[in-house]
This record gives C-alpha cells, structure tokens and sequence, in this order.
C-alpha cells in the first residue's frame, strides 16, 4: 500500500488527536497534533510575555516567533485550560498560522503522515488523499471535556465548559485566517452518539480503501 497523507480536522473535543493517534500506529504513520503546536506558543507566551494584557499578547508574539520555541514534547503542561483559550486567541494571529503551517507542510511533505488540526485538509494539506472531518454536539464535546478536567484534578462547572467550548467554536468558525470549516471533499463522522470502537473500526476500513 501506498503512503498517504491523512488529514483530520473538526470542532474541539471530538477526538481528533486520540484517532489520528490510532490511525498513525494502524498504518505505521507519522502522527503530528498541530493544536499541541499552537498550544506550545500559548504557553510560551505564558512563560516569557511580561503583559498579561489580551492584545498586548498578540502583538508580542508577532514579533518574538523564531525557531527556538519548544513545539514538541511539553506533556500536560500545554493541556490547561488557560492555555488552550490562548491557544484559540493566538490561532487567528497570520503570522502565527504561516509559521505553523510551513513547518506543518515540511512535516508532511513525504506522506505516510496523520495531521489533526482545524485547517489541514483545507490549508495544509488540500491535495490530502484522505480528508476527515470530525463533529459532534457542543452539549457531549462540553461533557467530554468536564470529564477529562475532572480526572486531571481541575475542577470547573460543566456550564462553564460549555461556554468555552461554545465560545472556541466561534472564534474557530469566524476567524479571517483559515477559519475551521470541512472540506468539499472530506468525509464527515458525527461522534456524538458512537462508541470509541465504533469509530475506530469505521475509520480504518476508510484508510484501507484509500490507500488502495
């Protein structure tokens, strides 16, 4: 079989990374999560800004990004919630995507890769042989999430997990720079009532097709 590029994109909390995951080690692919990377420049900004001030950030970042940020490998220290809001505010920031994305494409650029993001499929990888587009109601993503904080020790109101979901919905679908939407030829799945196994076994069967 031949090696492809698989791109997975969709709303947050639908399972992006825990598939595309699956995916890579189903085939023997290289698996890169592209939000850990937006996520690694929000807490780098966390680390080194001295403003706490919204705007003042962005500003700061736009002229502070170079190759020496760490986008790989910080573990849980990117999963917070403070870091994944800014995350979210950095994303619509040009010159952070066309940062991103360039070092996204050079990752790819081979095949044999499964990419998750919200602009893969439509940005990063158009040509992508496989496109996927993952959803999901806000109400189970926002229960998804409460879990998960939950289980890490974090506590929060699931109404307020669901606001911020709700909330990064926006931002991600009303961005000017390369907002969140599927492409005309990505295959949707709605998660919102399947099981893990379920979406799996479907899954793989789509990337065995495709890489015939």
């Amino acid at each position: 079989m031949k090696k492809i590029t698989v791109a997975i994109d969709g709303y947050s909390s639908c399972g992006k990374s825990t598939f595309a995951k699956i995916l890579a080690e189903y085939a023997g692919y290289t698996y890169v999560d592209t939000g850990a990377m937006y996520r690694a420049i929000a807490l780098y900004i966390l680390q080194h800004c001295p403003s706490s001030d919204p705007e003042e950030r962005l500003e700061w970042i736009r002229h502070n990004l170079n190759d020496n940020i760490p986008l790989m490998g910080l573990g849980d220290a990117i999963r917070t919630l403070e870091v994944g809001n800014l995350a979210s505010q950095i994303a619509v920031v040009p010159e952070v995507r066309h940062f991103l994305v360039s070092k996204q494409q050079q990752m790819g650029e081979r095949g044999g890769v499964v990419m998750d993001g919200r602009d893969i499929g439509t940005v990063v990888f158009p040509h992508a042989e496989l496109k996927i587009f993952l959803t999901a109601t806000a109400e189970v993503r926002a229960q998804r999430r409460y879990k998960e904080l939950i289980e890490k020790g974090t506590p929060m109101s699931f109404e307020d997990v669901l606001r911020d979901v709700n909330d990064r919905d926006y931002r991600d679908t009303h961005r000017e720079e390369s907002p969140l939407r599927k492409a005309d030829d990505a295959v949707e799945l709605d998660n919102s009532n399947m099981t893990i196994p379920e979406q799996v076994e479907y899954l793989t069967k789509l990337l065995d097709e495709r890489r015939k």
